[in-house]
């Protein structure tokens, strides 16, 4: 029985759905566990610590974050190693990220022992959902909204916070298309790009579907001033390989500090592998793939971990990347994190997190 400091009551299914589906198989996102977490912020604290099978929500079309947009989120896995233990990926850099969101949407803080001990309890309860295969994974969706029930344009006095899971196969199943877009942007100087807000994934959608329409995966994100330099690719940060030195678009605000990001990063420099963190310029990319000394171009993030880019669209023309076979780094960097995943190797950064 697991101990915790915080009083979490447990209503467990009478019995598991895990048997009713194939969970290295399931479509990302669709499929969910057993059971959830929640809590509820009300006259000033959290209380109400629970974890309950999961199920729709009661609301109050009044609600305040359909109508106000206080609603932040995070994305992280667990994985089911090769000795059989389920371990979670850098929990509380997920944590500590969920409160910068919180703080920026003028939204309560979680505390850490309740984020951790609701997510531990969670997964030790639905640990038989983690896929077993190479590339699968226990997808985990800790999520906060603003649920005062007004019409008025104020701070809510109530929040829930919600942890639940779903077993995910890859996210992209083939290499993606990606279409730069100086038109319409992501996120501006002041704002909210830099948190994980409801609001901008709502934003990003119409960009991307025009994008889909000219038979583009997705998007390449430039800054909302000048529109010449590259800041994400859709839901994800970007990375090039120019000159065998890792590339990627400076943290200003405007850009989400991913984890993925950080943690490739973190891999470069221990193998002694050049990095530069700077501004980029679509000008820069682009000739820099037609003279041949940009060889690969990747998404990372937690969904995809990383997603090869083999062309990139702009004015017309495809700017076509070497075959994902002739990719030294980011297909390196792509085992190298599951091999710390799977228990494979040693986890030298403590990033993973045991499920009991």
């Amino acid at each position: 029985m697991i101990t915790s400091s915080v009083p979490i009551t447990i209503e467990k299914v009478k019995t598991s759905g895990v048997k009713e589906v194939n969970i290295n198989e399931v479509p990302f996102g669709k499929v969910f566990t057993d059971h959830m977490f929640v809590a509820d912020f009300k006259n000033g604290e959290w209380t109400n610590f629970r974890i309950i099978p999961y199920q729709n929500m009661s609301m109050s079309y009044a609600m305040s974050a359909l109508h106000y947009g206080q609603a932040i989120f995070e994305g992280m896995k667990a994985f089911r190693q090769d000795n059989g233990n389920t371990v979670v990926f850098r929990a509380k850099d997920n944590w500590a990220r969920l409160n910068k969101s919180a703080v920026r949407m003028a939204m309560p803080e979680i505390p850490e022992e309740v984020f951790m001990e609701g997510l531990l309890q969670l997964l030790s309860l639905d640990k038989e959902w983690a896929p077993t295969s190479e590339n699968g994974s226990l997808y985990i969706r800790p999520l906060m909204i603003a649920t005062e029930e007004i019409i008025g344009v104020k701070i809510s006095n109530e929040y829930q916070f919600v942890i639940i899971a779903a077993p995910a196969s890859v996210y992209y199943t083939q290499p993606v298309k990606v279409l730069i877009q100086n038109t319409f942007y992501r996120s501006v100087k002041g704002g909210i790009g830099y948190v994980k807000a409801a609001g901008n994934y709502g934003r990003s959608l119409y960009p991307t579907k025009l994008a889909q329409d000219k038979g583009y995966q997705q998007i390449l994100w430039t800054d909302s001033e000048t529109g010449k330099y590259i800041e994400e690719a859709g839901t994800m940060n970007v990375m090039f390989v120019k000159n065998n030195v890792i590339l990627t678009p400076e943290l200003l605000e405007t850009l989400l500090p991913g984890i993925t990001r950080d943690s490739i990063l973190k891999l470069a420099r221990k193998l002694n592998i050049s990095t530069e963190e700077r501004k980029v310029s679509i000008e820069e990319i682009l000739k820099s793939i037609e003279d041949g000394s940009v060889t690969e171009v990747f998404g990372v993030g937690t969904a995809a971990t990383i997603a090869h880019i083999t062309a990139i669209g702009y004015e017309d023309k495809d700017y076509v990347l070497p075959p994902i076979e002739q990719r030294k780094y980011s297909s390196m960097f792509d085992k190298m994190l599951r091999d710390i995943r799977k228990g494979r190797v040693a986890d030298e950064f403590n990033w993973l997190m045991q499920v009991k």
